[in-house]
Formats: structure tokens, sequence, C-alpha cells
């Protein structure tokens, strides 16, 4: 029959019920068997309780079904065999007040059919039995969990060593007591750790490793198989057609999945770069970065087309590096400079950010490696203005064609920094700034991050260089388009 749905709890070993001195439980039928175990307590009085297992019961009962003429007929034999056919564990059977011994034809089908049967004295309630199975299990689970913490931690410290891979699995091997296995790219065998089993039952799991290797839509992430009295499972690694993960054990406790699950993610993220060949793309552009090599030749390393540039801040105090690079995984990229003050993410250009929940965000617009830079600054505008209008993301949006295209670049960068001249880079943002912000003192404050009494200073200071009324709208106009057009020392455009 097929294996019976157990709760998600450790079994209790029938050793450990028939060892508590307080139920004076005795075992008078049936295998004695180390290995028996229990997943819950169930009474009940039924002829027939087959409809009413679930299986792996300690089925307990007074007989108060049975007939006065049982013992001559098959009743015992069909009940047992019922019990059996259910999944049921084990039967205790209460002396008193119905019985007084336990009837001899229910030892022999107990023995026949090899259910084990337990005496229950008469000081011992069947409610006394069963919150004995709920302590042993929540005892059972209380150690399980320990276990499982136990080597969370310590699969996490492997994953740091020098040899993380190999320290990953030979870690595994360990806490699961058997044999792990890491399948590459074409199932071949990458490295693993722990006792290897024989060559039949190592080649079934690694065709069961085949059978979670991603092939198409519907194909599962983890399958498990019996050979030869050893568990398998497999572990499919990323979401693309890569490494496998192989684990081959004498025994399964409930908690080795989860620890396997767990090494699986680990090798995962640790795979992960091999897989893509991403990782190594990006150490060669940094190098070569390094190496004095220009931006335009570097970029096709880092993949085909143009990028955003995404500044981003978090709402509620500083950054830290896992953050960091949960927004860049949320953002589709794992290109991430984590700074003082800001988040710097380069992202392709046909993944359109969204909001990101805690974070607040500017987007510059496409742009290929030679105007990185000035994306950067638009990112960098762009996320001023959302925080000073408080919206969760601002993009750098297209401009249509407007009046400043009627005059040529080359004049009106030359009018522009000859308008702005007596101004220095920080006044010079600052008056971008406010007038971008319709000369708000405290949206520009919030932008800057400064005090409002500092903008209003450092506008005062524009107007008096400028030797010009900064509340005409005419002026404004004419300023904003000198600020659209101007490349000064360090105000990049």
């Amino acid at each position: 029959m097929p294996d019976p749905a157990v709760p998600p709890t450790p079994p209790v070993p029938l050793a450990a019920l028939l060892a508590r001195e307080d139920l004076a439980l005795r075992q008078i039928a049936g295998p004695a068997d180390a290995g028996t175990v229990i997943h819950w307590a169930h009474t009940s009085e039924m002829a027939d309780p087959y409809p009413y297992l679930l299986g792996g019961e300690l089925l307990l009962s007074a007989g108060v079904h049975i007939p006065e003429a049982a013992g001559s007929g098959t009743y015992f034999d069909d009940y047992v065999s019922r019990i059996v056919a259910a999944g049921g564990a084990a039967l205790g059977f209460g002396l008193a007040p119905v019985h007084d011994t336990v009837p001899r034809a229910l030892v022999e089908a107990c023995d026949t059919y090899e259910l084990p049967l337990l005496e229950v004295p008469p000081q011992t309630t069947f409610s006394g039995v069963a919150r004995a199975v709920w302590q042993l299990m929540a005892q059972a689970r209380h150690a399980e969990l320990r276990r499982v913490t136990e080597a969370q931690q310590s699969l996490a410290a492997a994953a740091a060593r020098p040899d993380p891979v190999r320290a990953v699995l030979r870690q595994l091997a360990q806490r699961v007591a058997g044999w792990a296995v890491l399948y590459g790219l074409e199932g071949t065998e990458v490295a693993s750790a722990g006792r290897a089993p024989d060559e039949a039952v190592g080649g079934l799991l690694a065709e069961l490793a085949e059978v979670v290797r991603p092939s198409g839509p519907g194909t599962p992430t983890s399958a498990t198989d019996t050979a030869a009295g050893t568990h398998l499972a497999a572990y499919a690694l990323g979401a693309g057609p890569g490494f496998v993960l192989g684990v081959a054990a004498a025994h399964r406790d409930p908690g080795d999945h989860t620890i396997a699950s767990v090494a699986a993610v680990l090798l995962s993220l640790l795979t992960g770069e091999q897989q893509s060949g991403s990782g190594a793309a990006r150490s060669s552009a940094l190098v070569r970065l390094l190496l004095g090599a220009a931006r335009q030749e570097v970029a096709p390393l880092l993949g085909e087309g143009s990028r955003l540039v995404v500044h981003a801040r978090p709402d509620a105090g500083p950054c830290d590096p896992v953050a960091a690079s949960a927004l860049g995984a949320a953002l589709g990229s794992p290109l991430v400079d984590l700074a003082p003050d800001v988040v710097r993410v380069l992202v392709p250009a046909d993944r359109e950010p969204a909001p990101q929940p805690g974070w607040t965000l500017g987007v510059s617009a496409p742009a290929a490696a030679p105007d990185w830079p000035a994306a950067d600054v638009q990112a960098a505008r762009a996320l001023s203005r959302a925080r000073a209008t408080r919206t969760p993301l601002v993009r750098h949006g297209a401009r249509r064609p407007a009046l400043t295209d009627l005059l040529s670049p080359d004049a009106a960068e030359a009018h522009a920094r000859a308008l702005l001249a007596p101004l220095t880079p920080p006044l010079t943002e600052t008056l971008r700034t406010w007038l971008s912000l319709h000369g708000s003192w405290d949206r520009t404050a919030v932008a800057l991050s400064v005090h409002r009494n500092t903008v209003r200073q450092r506008i005062a200071r524009c107007g008096a260089l400028l030797d010009t009324d900064l509340d005409d709208p005419d002026v404004r106009m004419e300023l904003w388009f000198a600020l659209r057009n101007a490349e000064l020392p360090g105000t990049p455009r």
C-alpha cells in the first residue's frame, strides 16, 4: 500500500512509548522492531476502523465492538487485517471494564499480520497514552528543529570557506549521513562528498537528476526515490538548465529535506555565476577598466544594448549590502554600487524599473556606454526630484523638440557658459534644483539634503552674482535655458 499521509512532525518510536514507566504498556504480540514509529494516537470502538484511519496510528480500543462468539470465527483476523490495510502502526488493547485479559485470538491475529499489540493496564487511560505520544512528538520536534538550525549554520559557514562548493557538499553529506554530489551541465559529476553508494544506486541517482534538470514547462525542481534501501533525492539549482544536487542516504529523517534544500539554495548562489558566465564577464570588465580600457570597449562584456542608471535611497535608515543586493535583484541587475548615501544600479534598458517598497528611485534615460556618466547625472537629479516631491519613482523623461533646438548646440552652450560664469558648481546645482521645483524652498532643501535657510542664502547669492531678479519669470526662463545647455566644470550636463 502507499505510504500514509503523515503530519509535519517527527514520528515517535514505539520503543520510546513502551519505555514510559508511567504508562506501564507491554507489547504482547507482533514484531519487536526498533524501527516501528507512531505518527499519532486514535481511539475507536468500530468493528471496521479502516474508513477512519489515515495511517501510522496507534489505534486504542477497549474491545467494546467484539461480539461474544468472536473467538470461534474469523472476526479478529478480519479486524486486524483491516487495520494493517489502513496503515495502522500498532494496536493498544485496554484491560477493563469490558475485558480482563486480551483475547487469545486477537494476539494470534496480530502475530499473523505482524501488527504490534500493546496491553494497556487498567490504571492507564487512553487519553494518557495520547498525551504521552504528543509529548514525545513535541520533544522530537524540538530536537529536529535544533538539528536543522545547527545544520543551516554549518552550511552557511561552509559557503564562506575558500573552496565553498566542496565545503558545502562535505557538510551536507555529514549532516544527512550519506553522499552528496553536484552534477554539471552535461550530467557529469563535478564534485562529491561522503561515502558513495554502489554503482547501480549511483546510476539511479544520476537518472533522477535528469528528471529535475529544466527541460520545459512543468519540470519539477526536486524529486525523490528509493533504491536498494537507499533514499535518493535530486534538486535543480537555479532556473536555467544547469547544475543539479544529488543526495543519497540510508536513512531519511523529517529534517533532511529542509537541510538539503538549504544546501541547494547555497549551491545555486555559488554556481550561478559559472552557469551564466556573467560573473567572469563582470570581473573581466572591471579588470579592463582598471587597466585603462575605454567604457565603450568594456560595455559589450556586460551585454548588448543600452542601459538605464538607477539611483535609489532607502526610505528609513542607512542601506546595507544585503538590502542593496536585494534591490539589484528586484530591478533585474547584478551591477550594484553601494555608496554611503545612495545605491546605484546599472539596469538593461529593456527592463523597465518599477517602484520598490521602502525605496525612492530616480531613473535615467536609456544610454549607451559613452553616455553613462550623463545618465548617472540624470538619475541623481531624478532621485532628488523624487525625494523632494515624495514620489516613489521619477524618470528622466525624453524631451520633445523645443525652442532650444532652433539654436546650434555650440551657440547655446557658449551663451550658457557666459551667463552662468559667475556661479560656482554648488550654486549652479542649487539654482538648477530650485528652478526645477518651481522655486520651492522646502522641496529644494529636501532634494539637496540641506537646510531651507541654506537654500535661501544660496539663491540670494546667485541673484547677487548674476545681478538679476530671480522673481522675474523671463529671467527664470533664460536661466533655465542656460542650465539645460551649460557644461561647466564640476556641473555635468
